[in-house]
């Protein structure tokens, strides 16, 4: 008999396909809707592999329930909503997506930072709202891009492929990761310094590191004080390292210039959510890796994951490596 897959959410055809050929499938084909957790417990009962996306709680209750489960694929590179420890301990294989979304991702970290800087969302506002009456010489003046100051908080593949697009812009690009990468230093021109200098000496700030438990609300009113009061902060890395009500009293404060956010403590954000309500404020609905060409990856490389694990294989991108060593 086919292993079976549970696959949570409607992906791409060439993926579905690509699974099809192996494997019994159940999809939960509603796009705009998680799987409801009833659903799933009663249908990975029998899966032999779990085909998942971030808005999906891999839990031990989900764990207890699927006795045959072999792997879990997340359609993401973050995983912070699959108890890993868990998994390993039971020696189910944890696969992810990096390396494919890096580019797509550092593209629109750089396209928050211009919009944000430049006041590109409240010109569109400017001329909808009829508001766009006449020329003065500092009417929406935003902050200079070009030569300014960048600061990554977070120097992974994502954050060097920011710095990249920096170098271009002739930034001069500071870095604070919990470990030095000297190869950034060496290619970009990156400099490593504390957190504490990062914020008190850039211009523009990205945040870029993973959800852990050091890094939950590392941004809060402490450091938003540290940064220049011309400066802008950029989060597309996860909503939970962001102190959100902290953030809200720092841009109307004006501590800080502005923000561009991609990521939220709680999605979908609610829109009566008070940052939106602020108009130094770019919110966009958690779609950094959203370019169909990168999705398309992204679900074949998931595809792929979870054809591996269902054969006992080494996956192509495992987020719990020790896996191996228990199932040795």
């Amino acid at each position: 008999m086919k292993p079976k897959i549970v696959v949570t959410r409607k992906i791409p055809q060439q993926a579905l396909e690509l699974l099809e050929r192996t494997a019994s499938l159940y999809v939960w084909e509603k796009e705009d809707k998680v799987m409801p957790r009833e659903l799933l417990l009663k249908e990975i009962k029998d899966a032999h592999g779990l085909y998942s996306m971030l808005a999906d709680r891999i839990d031990t209750e989900v764990m207890d329930a699927a006795p045959h489960l072999r792997v879990i694929s997340t359609m993401a590179v973050g995983y912070d909503n699959i108890d890993i420890a868990e998994a390993t301990k039971r020696g189910i294989r944890v696969g992810h997506t990096p390396d494919v979304l890096t580019e797509a991702t550092a593209d629109l970290a750089f396209a928050l930072l211009m919009a944000t800087a430049r006041r590109l969302g409240e010109g569109m506002a400017c001329i909808k709202e009829g508001k766009w009456k006449n020329w003065s010489p500092m009417f929406m003046a935003g902050q200079e891009v070009y030569g300014s100051t960048l600061g990554i908080i977070g120097m992974g593949r994502i954050g060097e492929g920011v710095a990249r697009r920096a170098k271009a812009f002739d930034m001069r690009i500071l870095y604070h990761n919990r470990t030095r990468r000297l190869e950034a230093e060496e290619k970009l021109g990156a400099v490593y310094c504390s957190l504490e200098e990062l914020l008190d000496k850039s211009d523009h700030v990205v945040l870029l590191t993973p959800a852990t438990k050091e890094t939950y609300y590392m941004m809060g009113a402490a450091q938003f004080a540290r940064m220049k009061r011309t400066a802008t902060f950029i989060n597309v890395s996860r909503g939970t390292n962001v102190d959100e009500d902290a953030l809200y009293r720092a841009l109307v404060n004006k501590e800080i210039w502005a923000a561009g956010l991609d990521v939220f403590e709680k999605e979908p954000i609610p829109p009566s959510h008070p940052l939106l309500s602020l108009d130094n404020v770019v919110a966009l609905p958690h779609i950094g890796s959203a370019t169909v060409q990168t999705r398309l990856r992204m679900a074949m490389v998931a595809a792929e994951n979870v054809l591996l694990g269902v054969k006992g294989e080494r996956l192509r991108y495992t987020a719990n490596p020790d896996v191996y060593a228990s199932l040795l």
